[in-house]
């Protein structure tokens, strides 16, 4: 650790107990250094000219290590009860929504579930999407774990989509779903059953950079290329996209 940048959290738990760093458990003085730091950010967005700004709060992250459990041990007004977790989390997206303009959506991505014991559970995320939708957050990103090394998922095609289901129907709030989505025909699934407002994709993406262009070409909505790429518009593919479907 010598010479290692000095590092904050909710308490001073290092994520693997026999190589991480220690965490300082964090002051009131740097939780508004970090709620200043977070509002430079959502500024520059602005300036930026983005259409949407998400709030991270999953992934065992700052913010997020103020919500589970398992790495808050705090015993003052931000430990505890759940609201009480919530509150510092609470507070930047607060600040952040305050010079956010109020036409443009904004979004939280959270944890439903730890996947270890002691730790956030899908009705705790239910609990904590009320809160976001009682602070003006337009639209909850959904994802899971990453909190504690030990943690034990249960991974599968669409396995998160079931917490963004229902806390878009307990909650009566927007939600993105996201985690092992590779067809368009699991994005089309999803949103015309009501599950999700918007679907992610990532490592789909990753493995095909035009997909979204491609699940357009393949649902007869094909998108207009740039000037630089108009060659394609007079392009036949002589292969079939498996990936979205027959």
């Amino acid at each position: 650790e010598d010479g290692a940048w000095d590092i904050v959290s909710a308490s001073p738990i290092p994520y693997f107990p026999d190589r991480s760093q220690t965490p300082r458990e964090m002051t009131r003085a740097d939780m508004d250094e970090v709620v200043a730091d977070y509002v430079r950010a959502t500024e520059r967005a602005v300036v930026a000219g983005f259409d949407l700004l998400e709030i991270h709060m999953a992934h065992g992250y700052l913010l997020a290590s103020f919500i589970s459990p398992l790495t808050n041990e705090r015993d003052d007004e931000y430990g505890g009860e759940l609201a009480a977790r919530m509150r510092f989390p609470l507070e930047v997206f607060d600040a952040c929504r305050s010079v956010w303009p109020d036409r443009l959506p904004m979004a939280a991505r959270v944890s439903a579930v730890d996947w270890a014991p002691g730790g956030m559970m899908p009705e705790d995320t239910v609990e904590v999407a009320r809160l976001l939708a009682a602070h003006d957050c337009d639209v909850v990103d959904v994802s899971s774990g990453q909190t504690v090394p030990h943690q034990r998922p249960r991974y599968g095609r669409l396995f998160q989509t079931p917490f963004a289901d229902r806390i878009r129907h307990e909650v009566d709030i927007a939600t993105m779903s996201v985690g092992n989505i590779s067809s368009w025909m699991d994005v089309n699934t999803i949103v015309a059953a009501g599950r999700a407002d918007l679907c992610l994709i990532a490592r789909a993406h990753l493995f095909d950079p035009y997909w979204t262009r491609h699940a357009a070409y393949m649902l007869d909505h094909p998108l207009p290329w740039p000037d630089q790429y108009k060659s394609v518009e007079r392009y036949t593919p002589r292969f079939e996209f498996h990936f979205g479907g027959e």
